[in-house]
Order: C-alpha cells, then sequence, then structure tokens
C-alpha cells in the first residue's frame, strides 16, 4: 500500500496487520533481496539445511537424557530451597539473639530488684511479663553456685581454695550469664574455688 503526498514523498506501509480493521494483509510486492516470500518456506529451508552429525539417537534415548536432567534441575532446586530456609533460620536467630543480648542489662536490674525486694506492684507485673517473654523466645540462664567451673561459659574474677569442693567449682555468681540457641549471650562471672 503506497501513498504519495504532495511533496512528492511516497512510502511503502509493510505491516503485516491493517491498523484500521486488523485483518491479516498479505505482501504487496516483491520481498526485499535475501528475505524469503513466505516466511514458513524460510524456516522450512533453516531446518532442512541442519546437519546432524552422527547416528540419530532414539526417541527413548532423547526421553531418558531428558528425564535425567529434569531429575537433577529438581534436586538442585530442591537443594536450594533448603539452603534458603536454613539461611533465613539462621539469620532470625541472629537478629532474636542480638536483640536479647541488648536486653540483659534490663534483666539484671530486674533481678537486683527482686533480691532488694523493690520488685512489687505493677513494675512486677511488667517484670514478669518480660521474663516471661525472653524464656519463651529461648534464652536461657546459667550461672549457678556450686556448679562446675567450665572457662568457655564463666569468666572467673576471683579465685581461693576451699576443702567443700573436689574440682574447679563457681563458688560466687557475680552476674548471670545467658546463651541463645547454645550461643553464648554474655558469660557468667563468678568467683571460683579449687581444692586445697
Amino acid at each position: 500500500m503506497s501513498e504519495q503526498d504532495d511533496s512528492g514523498f511516497s512510502f511503502q506501509d509493510n505491516r503485516r496487520i491493517d491498523p484500521e480493521n486488523f485483518a491479516v494483509r498479505e505482501p504487496q510486492g516483491p520481498a526485499p533481496e535475501g528475505v524469503s516470500a513466505n516466511v514458513d518456506d524460510a524456516f522450512a529451508e533453516i531446518v532442512d539445511g541442519i546437519v546432524v552429525e552422527g547416528e540419530p539417537e532414539s526417541a527413548d534415548a532423547k526421553v531418558a537424557e531428558l528425564t535425567a536432567d529434569l531429575q537433577r534441575v529438581h534436586a538442585e532446586y530442591a537443594n536450594y530451597r533448603k539452603r534458603v530456609d536454613r539461611e533465613r533460620e539462621s539469620t532470625r536467630d541472629q537478629v532474636v539473639g542480638s536483640t536479647l543480648a541488648e536486653l540483659l542489662p534490663i534483666l539484671d536490674d530486674i533481678g537486683r530488684a527482686r533480691e532488694h525486694g523493690d520488685l512489687d506492684g505493677a513494675f512486677k507485673s511488667v517484670a514478669e511479663a518480660l521474663e516471661a517473654t525472653v524464656t519463651r523466645l529461648g534464652i536461657e540462664r546459667f550461672g549457678i553456685a556450686g556448679e562446675d567451673f567450665d572457662p568457655t561459659i564463666h569468666e572467673a574474677i576471683s579465685h581461693q581454695h576451699s576443702a567443700d569442693v573436689t574440682g574447679p567449682t563457681c563458688v560466687s555468681v557475680f552476674q548471670q550469664g545467658y546463651r541463645f540457641k547454645g550461643r553464648i549471650l554474655r558469660p557468667a562471672i563468678v568467683a571460683v574455688a579449687d581444692p586445697e
């Protein structure tokens, strides 16, 4: 479909779909050099020109190969999902652990208030709610007088000898220790006694 305006300019509308009635148009005039007039014929020529080296594979062998590829991709995806889930859980635990570590001074203050009898009234219910929440999240306390000294979870600030112990033992606890999911948030600060 050629159009010409008064200036002598002309153009060829080569759109395959007519913009007015949306009908498929047949190509006008000869195809440009090097381009097939029929796309299907061009595709057939390309497919016919492909030379397969070696013997053609049987359909069963091709199906088996594709099935093996699909199983491998499926296994890789399942492993990827498991790894992402583990990383997500690990990241969550790190964030919760860091948050709980920031709350430890508040828990210490609550413990000292309880020891001095100052934990009563509305403050008592708030303190108990906070302690219940951090316990539910998974924080664990450790470090009591009489337990065996373990340098991986206790920090000794004084040392003495005693006939009452059979091995290194925590005799006084100055500050309780806390752990979350096996990770030490803070070691317990203790006094240690060795046997005489």
